[in-house]
């Protein structure tokens, strides 16, 4: 047996586990196969601090509560464009365009074995507004107050429920961010049953479950593992995995020698050497996803050089795009070019920028530096962010831009961003619910450029562009009913943004899930969504 082999029994004999969780029991050079009814994952989860819906805001966390709870509505795993019934089975606006009216589906039950009704909805999106925890602002934004709840969130029936927000959204806005992890749908009795001091049950959801979703949380154990067990009455379908064990494996390498070994089903977290060792191996496969992150570069525009919109233009030409996706990347990021990721509504899929010096310098003529000029580059200290950076510093160098990088921790970087005070600065974005308005605000909304303004959640803000045009092209979108007009909003804004905006929006993130090949329907969500487990069969 191996040491990495001996310490995960180890863990396991701790948890209970042994005799549900296989390792590397067989002897050097031999192959286990996991049992054909488990599933086990290889990836990195010490981002995982809480199970409770209501304060869950990492990616680990969020990966967990997509298989444990339903939502009001939901993606389709096999079709991740328009949104589906999840435990309301319809749903209406009225004419006033801020009421809503679900009706429930009938039959169905928690873990626990209580039903689902109405009255667990409205306590569920109360909690969530009441606990304030990071995620709440994606329900407040829509007018939900602590004061407002008897009034906003209702019941009408055991399947009857009525939200009532405070303007007329764009449909697709508001139903969206209902299936974001914030919108889960939780057992008020149970949870009710262990609150503690008026909690709302807050201690004991961070390390329970109490949803209606194909699995129950089985155990957690912070930056080790957590399994969870499948509900077998699960309404979609009963997940063909009875069990599921994600482990906290933090290394590539060792990830992809669990992998080899048939220790593992699959292996979230591979390095681009990892994955090309992996190429044409038998048995083995890897499947790609595009998920939401973008790498960007920012400008600052109260640097005197960089508030020059030809200085911005010819940065915007001096990216070796192609280059960085090919030699440093290598699969792990695509090139694109828009602040909305493809897959969300009205993504944009125009790459109007290339490396091009020569015409990087003539706008700098036109800008009056033709010598060029020097400039700083905010980065942090991890080795990917810095390859990149020096990449950056040689193409400038080509035009006669000198750039000095000054490295940091995330926080270094960030406490100067926010604070308006970097020049040029390397950084990427997640989107946090999957609607187009989550990045729309981000990027193109600033409606007080002021210091005192202090809008540091928006990047237009950060970077000193003040733009009404663009801030009011962004609210109408927002409240803009028809899907298509709305989607065709949105790519106006992202090619105004490409045109005239401080972003060099560089890369999208693409997921590379490696596994054995008999692992089929594992989706990791795409650019909208969470991993699903309960798709999976073997």
């Amino acid at each position: 047996m191996t040491l990495l082999a001996r310490r995960l029994l180890a863990a396991a004999l701790a948890l209970g586990l042994a005799p549900l969780l296989p390792l590397a029991l067989s002897p050097p050079g031999a192959r286990a196969d996991t049992p054909p009814d488990s599933l086990l994952i290889a990836t990195q989860i010490d981002d995982l601090v809480s199970l409770d819906p209501a304060e869950i805001f990492e990616f680990s966390g969020a990966d967990a509560a997509n298989n444990i709870y339903d939502t009001l509505v939901a993606f389709d795993p096999r079709d991740l464009g328009p949104l589906v019934g999840g435990i309301a089975e319809r749903w209406s606006l009225e004419a006033d365009g801020r009421t809503y009216r679900f009706k429930l589906r009938e039959g169905l039950r928690f873990h626990s074995g209580n039903p689902v009704t109405a009255e667990d909805a409205v306590f569920s999106l109360r909690r969530a507004i009441l606990l304030q925890q990071t995620p709440s602002f994606i329900l407040a934004q829509f007018g939900f107050t602590a004061e407002n709840l008897d009034e906003t969130i209702t019941s009408d029936g055991p399947h009857d429920l009525t939200l009532r927000v405070d303007k007329p959204y764009a449909p697709s806005f508001f139903l969206t961010c209902l299936t974001a992890t914030i919108g889960a749908v939780v057992d008020k009795q149970t949870v009710l049953a262990n609150e503690q001091d008026g909690d709302l049950g807050h201690n004991w959801l961070k390390t329970h479950s109490a949803g209606s979703g194909a699995y129950r949380l089985r155990v957690w154990k912070p930056n080790e593992l957590y399994a969870l067990d499948a509900n077998p009455d699960y309404w979609r379908q009963r997940p063909a995995m009875r069990r599921v064990f994600v482990r906290h494996i933090a290394e590539s390498t060792t990830q992809r020698l669990l992998l080899e070994k048939g220790d593992t089903d699959i292996a979230r977290n591979l390095s681009p050497e990892d994955i090309e060792a992996l190429a044409g191996r038998p048995g083995l496969k890897v499947e790609e996803d595009l998920k939401g992150p973008l790498l960007y570069l920012a400008m600052n525009q109260k640097h005197p050089i960089l508030g020059k919109p030809p200085v911005v233009e010819a940065i915007k030409h001096l990216i070796d795009y192609d280059g960085l996706a090919r030699t440093l990347l290598r699969g792990q990021f695509v090139p694109h070019q828009a602040f909305l990721p493809k897959t969300y509504l009205g993504a944009l899929d125009e790459q109007p920028y290339a490396l091009d010096v020569a015409k990087a310098r003539a706008l700098l003529a036109e800008a009056g530096l033709a010598e060029g000029f020097a400039i700083t580059l905010s980065v942090r200290n991890v080795p990917e962010r810095l390859q990149i950076a020096q990449s950056l510093q040689s193409t400038f160098g080509q035009a006669g831009i000198e750039v000095a990088l000054r490295s940091g921790t995330a926080k270094q970087v960030l406490t100067s961003y926010r604070a308006r005070k970097h020049e040029l600065l390397l950084g990427t974005w997640g989107p946090d619910y999957p609607d187009p308005h989550t990045n729309a605000d981000t990027f193109a909304h600033n409606p007080d450029n002021s210091d005192a303004a202090g809008l540091t959640g928006k990047l237009m803000w950060r970077n000193a562009w003040d733009d009404p045009t663009l801030s009011a092209m962004t609210e109408a979108a927002l409240l803009e009913r028809d899907a298509e007009t709305r989607a065709a909003l949105y790519r106006e804004v992202q090619r105004r943004l490409q045109r005239q905006g401080p972003f060099a929006i560089m890369f999208q993130q693409n997921i590379q899930s490696a596994m054995r090949d008999s692992v089929e329907g594992f989706v990791t969500g795409g650019a909208v969504a969470n991993s699903f487990y309960w798709t999976v069969t073997k």
